[in-house]
């Protein structure tokens, strides 16, 4: 979390409870148009699927502008529903954060430092400290991306250990074997990096996301195993440098997925696995098509709270075939 975000002393506290698209598309607007000096945000789902957003202000605000630009993004109803309190100052955004229990998924446990102790042995403890809760572990697409991530884990332990040159090695060492993209506070990448034990490469289109989970990889002590860029799209050239990937995540939503199949499918080695998620269980359909098109194929689906997590396989090429172009 940048540091004005944990130091703020907020004194008043503006509350929305909503769906996840109106929470993010407010969240993202108050980013956008306030500095991070000025505000720290914190978002969380309950266990009806109900988000709540409470936006803390360092400094009284305009209530009557953070509403009408709140509506400009997300709509009147988003704007009137917005409640403020008046709150003797405090760190609120950490108070609210030690309220979120740990989240298991598999071996993983997504937590924050009030939790650190908590974490049995056995599992591999990755600590988030976010100004946004999107990404702590509590949403149903992060878990089913880390319980994603645990199945490929345990089936790569299984596999027998491939033989390898010093040459070949030390391309491996050069290139990142996972890639996370649209990483949001990090957990995913984290999450690959400490499991897998090699370079994970992570990217985001928010400025503000690249900061949180560049601190979060401090947090987890990743030292130079974690990679995180500032980029849209796939056409930075770090994605190609670092090709092709064994294991790539997109825990975004369903057009951007769509828009990405094909640059997605190249970067992707033989038997690497993308894990597509950000989904609602109705949309699942139209992303498969798309990188099945790209010739992928479905390993699994996973629903978690109506929120679809596909794995996907690129199948290596016969001996023989074409390689497809598309």
């Amino acid at each position: 979390m940048p540091e004005a975000s944990r130091t703020c002393a907020a004194t008043v506290v503006a509350r929305l409870s909503s769906d996840a698209v109106t929470v993010r598309k407010v969240a993202d607007a108050l980013a956008e148009s306030l500095a991070a000096d000025e505000i720290a945000a914190s978002a969380f789902e309950d266990a009806s699927g109900r988000w709540s957003l409470a936006i803390y202000f360092c400094a009284p605000p305009d209530a009557a502008a953070v509403r009408a630009l709140i509506a400009s993004q997300a709509g009147a109803p988003a704007a009137q529903a917005l409640r403020f309190e008046t709150l003797a100052p405090a760190d609120w955004v950490r108070n609210s954060l030690e309220g979120l229990a740990p989240v298991e998924a598999g071996c993983f446990v997504v937590h924050g430092a009030h939790a650190r102790t908590r974490v049995r042995g056995n599992r591999t403890g990755i600590e988030v400290e976010a100004g946004l809760a999107f990404g702590t572990g509590h949403h149903g697409t992060t878990r089913g991306c880390l319980l994603a991530l645990d199945r490929i884990v345990k089936a790569r332990s299984r596999r027998p250990a491939a033989r390898s040159t010093a040459a070949s090695a030390r391309k491996r060492k050069r290139r990142a074997i996972a890639l996370d993209i649209g990483t949001g506070t990090g957990v995913l990448a984290i999450a690959a990096a400490k499991a897998l034990r090699q370079r994970v490469l992570a990217s985001d289109v928010d400025a503000r996301a690249v900061a949180i989970a560049r601190e979060n990889a401090r947090i987890n002590r990743l030292g130079g195993a974690l990679e995180v860029i500032h980029a849209g799209g796939l056409r930075a050239a770090a994605f190609r440098t670092h090709a092709p990937y064994a294991l790539i995540f997109a825990n975004i939503l369903l057009d951007p997925l769509k828009a990405l199949a094909t640059p997605m499918a190249r970067l992707v080695a033989a038997n690497g696995h993308v894990v597509l998620s950000g989904l609602l269980a109705g949309q699942a359909g139209a992303a498969l098509a798309s990188y099945r098109a790209r010739g992928l194929v479905l390993v699994r689906r996973m629903t978690l709270e109506n929120w679809a997590t596909l794995i996907l396989v690129r199948p290596r090429a016969k001996r023989g075939a074409v390689r497809s172009r598309r």
